[in-house]
């Protein structure tokens, strides 16, 4: 059964989103409070968690603070990682910057239909499912061509099996390197180092992977990591990609797997 955290201390908010999970069949934890949080998270309760919905004004703490906690903590696992959506009333460009930019996933603003907040956490995970059956399905054509079609190209893309099915991991292979993607923890190694990113920072990688010779613009990753897209909010790439770029120096700082393509957007290297 599908698992979700809510932290809300508005109780009548609270029970219209309790009702409305529960008739998708999912099961609701519900906190009203930030101290509770992460603690929750240690706990065994919290191992088959989906996501978290969390509301940005707490009466014992700030939701933006609390996920860039919960992003950071070392003792949560892959629940780290966990998607991550904001409730908020604050409708300023600005506070919705600043929660993508500190590990958020979506967010909707008060007030708001329960069933939009629903169909957002669907297309969080079709969106990762999306990303895995492309990655997958380059590792097919890959296969299809000839050993010499993909050397010349210099990039190919396997996983030890041309029949890839959900859960299975992924091995991309290019000219900064060998990279590892485990869908089942959300994990994606570069140089065998476990990269922390964010959900956003790590759909915003592996879009880059599967094209390895392509230039994303700014618009079109932010596509490719939301179903819902406010193009307003498309230079908060550019702040990912430079969290993104901070995480791959702490591993090799010699190599420039990022590139910028000014007025254009943004590649693997080479291009």
């Amino acid at each position: 059964m599908t698992h979700i955290l809510l932290v809300e201390d508005d109780p009548a908010i609270a029970m219209s989103l309790k009702v409305t999970c529960k008739r998708e069949g999912w099961h609701i934890t519900w906190l009203d409070n930030a101290s509770s949080v992460l603690p929750m998270l240690r706990s065994e309760k919290a191992q088959d968690l989906s996501a978290i919905i969390l509301d940005v004004g707490l009466p014992d703490g700030d939701g933006l603070s609390l996920c860039q906690q919960i992003r950071h903590a070392s003792d949560i696992g892959t629940l780290k990682d966990v998607p991550v959506v904001f409730l908020t009333a604050r409708s300023d460009e600005v506070d919705r910057i600043l929660g993508l930019e500190m590990g958020g996933d979506d967010y909707c603003a008060k007030p708001f239909s329960p069933r939009e907040l629903v169909a957002r956490l669907k297309a969080i995970w079709r969106r990762e499912q999306l990303l895995y059956e492309q990655a997958a399905n380059n590792h097919t054509e890959t296969a299809n061509n000839s050993a010499d079609h993909a050397l010349s190209n210099n990039t190919s893309l396997s996983n030890g099996s041309s029949n890839n099915m959900s859960g299975q991991a992924l091995t991309f292979e290019c000219q900064s390197g060998i990279w590892h993607y485990q869908p089942l923890n959300y994990s994606l190694l570069w140089q065998e180092q476990k990269l922390e990113l964010s959900n956003t920072e790590r759909k915003i990688l592996l879009t880059l992977l599967k094209a390895p010779n392509q230039v994303f613009s700014r618009e079109q990753l932010l596509n490719a990591v939301s179903d819902y897209p406010d193009h307003r909010l498309a230079r908060t790439i550019d702040s990912h990609v430079k969290s993104i770029r901070k995480q791959l120096a702490s591993v090799d700082s010699s190599i420039e797997v990022i590139h910028t393509h000014r007025g254009l957007g943004y590649a693997l290297c080479p291009a």
